[in-house]
Formats: structure tokens, sequence, C-alpha cells
């Protein structure tokens, strides 16, 4: 089973993986500026050195497809890393104590839950103005609350583990019990939860960017991408289908990811 898990691992695991690597290389790569004007080859169809075409605004579409991964996957994996310490920490804390202050605290930290992620992301965005620094804010308060429930609930199920209470009779403080006993042995939930949060924010950083309230232009985004598509989709259709499967094909893929990492590390499997 566990080798089946890691043979699935591979396709999405790949795809991720070489997404990421054109973001990452973006700037190496031999492409036009992806701000760039070119009124005169404006909806310009597949040409040499304009693999894609040209926008509405006579810009590269392949150099704004891989600029605009670029942007998407930096604000998914900072706000997932920011809401993860801070979910992380409050949910070792909850779970460990059981106090009434630090099960207050995680308890708390739920009542974001409560709120539509979308209505809330639109409120602080309007009150703070859009920009790529304050959807990494919004989308870190909106994932706080799963790392925290998700950290509680595995910190619950292993203090009482004979690991655990061997490291407590050897005089090991609180802190360290935590960080370098517990933490580990609850880090596959951990790392499942970090891949959804992450795929669960390029869909909302996209969805913000095509309503006007994401990045700002003329910076590339696959949501800004689809948004500008809109008004030229009868002149040239394509405009809207790259950026779309640009989109699709990267949350399907993290989403297949997910779902084998948390096979994988599913301690329940067994090697055969």
């Amino acid at each position: 089973m566990k080798r089946r898990g890691l043979a699935r691992l591979a396709i999405p695991g790949a795809f991720v993986a070489l997404i990421l690597l054109l973001a990452l290389a973006a700037p190496l790569l031999p492409m036009p500026d992806p701000i760039r004007q070119d009124i005169a080859r404006r909806l310009a169809g597949p040409m040499p050195g304009s693999w894609l075409g040209r926008d509405e605004f006579g810009r590269d579409v392949l150099s704004r497809l891989i600029w605009g991964a670029r942007t998407s996957l930096s604000v998914a994996f900072a706000s997932a890393l920011f809401a993860g310490l801070v979910g992380v920490t409050l949910g070792l804390i909850g779970g460990w104590s059981r106090s009434w202050s630090a099960s207050f605290t995680v308890r708390g930290v739920e009542i974001i839950m409560c709120f539509p992620p979308v209505l809330l992301a639109l409120l602080v965005v309007t009150l703070l103005g859009p920009g790529a620094a304050t959807l990494i804010l919004v989308l870190s308060v909106l994932y706080v609350p799963g790392f925290a429930r998700v950290t509680y609930a595995e910190v619950v199920a292993v203090k009482g583990r004979e690991y655990v209470e061997a490291a407590r009779a050897l005089g090991a403080r609180p802190s360290r019990i935590l960080f370098r006993t517990v933490l580990p042995n609850i880090a596959g939930p951990l790392l499942v939860q970090f891949s959804l949060a992450v795929a669960a924010a390029v869909v909302l950083e996209s969805g913000l960017s095509f309503l006007g309230l994401g990045v700002v232009p003329p910076a590339p985004s696959w949501g800004l991408m689809i948004r500008g598509a809109r008004a030229t989709m009868e002149q040239a259709p394509l405009l809207l289908l790259w950026p779309c499967a640009a989109l699709t094909l990267t949350i399907l893929a993290m989403n297949l990811l997910c779902d084998a990492l948390r096979d994988w590390l599913d301690p329940r499997t067994t090697d055969h």
C-alpha cells in the first residue's frame, strides 16, 4: 500500500514541481517582459517568439502565464506558511495544556470559520486596499483555524503515547517535548493541511484578482488574465482558455497531490 501510495504521488507531484520550477525560474527564462505592451500586435495569435499569442494590450500571454504562476504561488505559499506557524503554535499549546485559557484560544480562532471565506476576504481587502501583501494577510487569517484544529486534535491523540511519557520521565521540558517529540510525529497531517491551504489560496487569490481586489495591474495574475480576456473572448477565445486551463490543471494537480499525501502518510496503511 505504501508503494502504491508513493506511485500515486509521482504524476501530480511532478506536475506541481514543474509549475514551481517554472515560477521560480521566470526571471531567468528567455521570455518577453510580461507587462510590456505592443499595441500593434494586439490580440495576435500564436507566432514565433510568442507561442500563445498576445493579449488585449499586446503583452505576451506565455510570459504572463508563467509570471502569473509566480505571483499566485508566492501569495499562496506565503499565506499558508504564516497560517501554519500561527495555527500550529496555538494548536500545540491548546492541545498540550488543555487549560481553560488555551482551549479558549483555539476555540476563539474557530470563530473565523463562521464567516464565509470569500466575504471575509472581500471585506478586509476593501478596507485595506488590494495588493499582494493584503492578500497574504487575509489568506493567513482565513487558514489559521484549519491548522489550529488539526494540530489540537493530533496533540490530544498522541500526548498519552509511550514515547511522550518517556520524554516526560527523562525530565524534558514541555517545550522540548512539543517541538522535538510531538511535532515530528504529527507532521503528516500538518503537511496535508499545508498542501490543502496552498491549493485553496491559489483559487481564492485568482478569484479576488478577477474581481479587481487582488493583485494590482499591470502585474500578471491568472485571475487578472481571465478578467481581461472576457471583453475579447469573441475575437480571441484562446486568451480565456490559457489562464483557465493553467488554473484548472494546477488546482487539479494540487488536489490529487493532497489525496496521495493523505493516503501515503496514513499510519493505517501497511507495506506489502
